[in-house]
């Protein structure tokens, strides 16, 4: 907050890393991912003055990485399929279907990666950064109903991928 360089640094040490496999993750690409993580940092150094300890400081430094992200793919138009009308409200979340196939984890993140944005988006949110579909409708601002059957159908789509690369 006093503007010191090595602690500037030293925060920048200890979350780049994790940040930076948040944007690759969101955005599918190494130079757009270290674009984003350099400019998500100079907005950290440059709004450290309103965190106000209500998180971690790693909480803190996340949400700001994760709606440079979204606001990024805003503008590349991320197409989020509003689907108000059409939710299936007998969607469950326990009806998994197993996909018994010896899975890698870089075929999983392959797979993952081919996912539309909107599906991809919500699929990272809720299954690798924790958010729940409350939290995701409003980042994305969508229905929280929009956000369950994007997810869904993320994962519909991915065991579909998994299975003929399986083959």
């Amino acid at each position: 907050m006093k503007g010191d360089r090595q602690a500037q640094f030293e925060l920048y040490r200890l979350y780049s890393k994790a940040m930076y496999n948040i944007c690759l993750r969101m955005l599918r690409n190494d130079m757009d991912a270290e674009d984003l993580l350099q400019n998500s940092f100079v907005d950290i150094y440059g709004k450290i003055n309103t965190f106000r300890f209500q998180s971690s400081i790693g909480a803190w430094i996340k949400r700001i990485v994760i709606n440079n992200c979204i606001n990024f793919l805003k503008k590349r138009r991320l197409e989020v399929v509003t689907l108000e009308n059409q939710y299936d409200d007998r969607w469950d979340e326990t009806e998994e279907e197993s996909v018994d196939l010896p899975l890698k984890v870089k075929d999983i993140k392959c797979a993952i990666s081919q996912l539309p944005d909107g599906y991809r988006m919500v699929f990272n949110l809720y299954t690798l950064e924790g958010y729940d579909h409350k939290e995701i409708a409003e980042i994305l601002e969508v229905s929280e109903a929009t956000s369950k059957s994007q997810y869904s159908r993320a994962k519909k789509k991915l065991r579909e991928m998994l299975k003929c690369s399986g083959r």
